[in-house]
């Protein structure tokens, strides 16, 4: 059985969430990827994904990689949502410099959680 670690002792993790049309998301996951997200202590490359649909208005000076300013937009096609586990502060502000290089929009969705251990 191997050593126990103490909750203490650990890093604190985060969740990594972003949203991206189907035909950018493998670019931007190979990318987070390569920053550190989504490992476990004997996995690599996870994530968890699922379809949706996203709107937005883009307004004043914004040059939308969609749709038009002032133009209500709703994606055509879905929208994935991809959760991927940092397993430090560090990892995470690496993925999401990573992910704002990769993404195609000039403002990419995402949000970062800090997890809790119980």
């Amino acid at each position: 059985m191997g050593a126990l670690v103490s909750r203490a002792s650990r890093p604190a993790r985060y969740t990594l969430v972003f949203h991206a049309e189907p035909q950018f998301v493998d670019t931007v996951k190979q990318a987070v990827f390569a920053a550190g997200a989504g490992r476990y202590p004997n996995y690599s490359e996870c994530c968890w994904t699922a379809t949706g649909t996203g709107q937005f208005r883009p307004v004043g000076a914004a040059n939308p990689h969609t749709g038009a300013v002032g133009v209500l937009e709703k994606i055509p096609l879905e929208e994935l949502r991809v959760e991927l586990l940092c397993d430090s502060e560090e990892t995470a502000r690496k993925a999401v410099e990573a992910l704002k290089r990769a993404h195609p929009y000039e403002e990419p969705s995402y949000a970062v959680y800090k997890l809790e251990d119980f």
